[in-house]
């Protein structure tokens, strides 16, 4: 997945290189910072860094990665919020994000780990840090392949819009609990259906006769639906939209895409079909359809489920903000 959250310390995800939220003297600080200097090997990192320091706010230099399993680290430093004003702040945090992305192609690597940037002491709004980082890195993904993953610590951490949060809880709300009453209700149809498991061989065999499948093997074979494949294709050029576009939209890797376009037996999982499904921005009832040829379906009675079609429902076709919000709920996130 070329981008994605996970609550996980950075130190243990396994990247070509680490971003560390420094100082402008590179000293080693205190919870991310100090984390990754620990690890590292305090000393050996220490001194490398006084050979960089010290560095302007918003500029990202590198070290080797020493005792981590990363082979590189990246320190970049964030602004301190109430240094500046909003709009200067934002600005800054934006190229520092930026020139880890950068430093990290120039050396060749494949994948990169962010913690959120400024958004512990430096005071900047979790909120706006949040939007700041997944606006970035979605940018600089439109041209470059690297995966790139971003660790929250813990859900304190992490902050997304309220108001977006309150409109997807509400959705929730009116879906998701409606399923578990209705639960109650096939709970029940499933009991009477297993006591009529033990009615007379007569009328058990009656009742098989009624719903005997009909259709010849020659009637199903000779009605198939088109391949997922040849469905997919085809509603790329009716959306009339690139395949690159596609797949960087859908938060999947090229190879992935390339395996599921050729076909050849392959079926996507459900998650990938979704994230398809936002890519080419196609409604409820398309989502539906396109999930259905691949034999999946969606169901109130899943968080996940109700959670995405949410999104699709009201035409919000963003999926690093749909990601941000399955993060919250513990779920799973779209893409590959």
């Amino acid at each position: 997945m070329p981008f994605t959250i996970v609550r996980q310390s950075i130190t243990r995800v396994k990247v070509d290189a680490v971003v560390n939220a420094a100082n402008t003297k590179l000293q080693m600080g205190g919870g991310v910072c100090g984390t990754i200097f620990k690890e590292a090997g305090a000393h050996k990192l220490q001194e490398a860094c006084d050979k960089l320091s010290p560095i302007q706010t918003g500029e990202a230099v590198l070290t080797p990665g020493f005792d981590l399993s990363a082979k590189y680290i990246i320190h970049v430093a964030g602004p301190v919020y109430d240094d500046y004003t909003p709009g200067e702040s934002e600005r800054l945090l934006r190229l520092a994000y930026a020139n880890a992305l950068k430093l990290a192609v120039e050396y060749h690597c494949k994948s990169i780990a962010f913690p959120l940037i400024s958004g512990g002491i430096y005071g900047y709004p979790k909120t706006e840090a949040l939007k700041v980082a997944t606006e970035v890195i979605a940018d600089f993904l439109e041209e470059h392949e690297l995966d790139v993953i971003l660790t929250i610590f813990d859900k304190a951490a992490f902050a997304i819009s309220e108001k977006l949060f309150g409109e997807v809880k509400n959705y929730i709300d009116e879906h998701y609990v409606q399923s578990h009453r209705d639960r109650t209700f096939l709970e029940f149809n499933e009991k009477v259906l297993s006591d009529s498991a033990t009615m007379p061989f007569e009328h058990r065999e009656s009742a098989a006769m009624v719903s005997e499948f009909k259709d010849t093997l020659e009637d199903v074979v000779n009605n198939l639906d088109e391949p997922f494949s040849v469905t997919l294709l085809r509603l790329i050029d009716m959306k009339g939209k690139t395949d690159v576009e596609v797949y960087k939209k859908a938060n999947i890797d090229r190879k992935l895409f390339s395996k599921i376009r050729t076909g050849k037996g392959y079926m996507p999982g459900k998650r990938t079909i979704l994230a398809l499904a936002v890519a080419l921005e196609l409604n409820l009832e398309e989502t539906k359809d396109l999930l259905k040829r691949a034999g999946y379906a969606l169901s109130n009675s899943k968080i996940f489920d109700v959670i995405v079609e949410y999104f699709i429902l009201h035409g919000k076709y963003n999926i690093y903000e749909i990601n941000e919000v399955l993060f919250k709920y513990d779920q799973a996130l779209l893409g590959s």
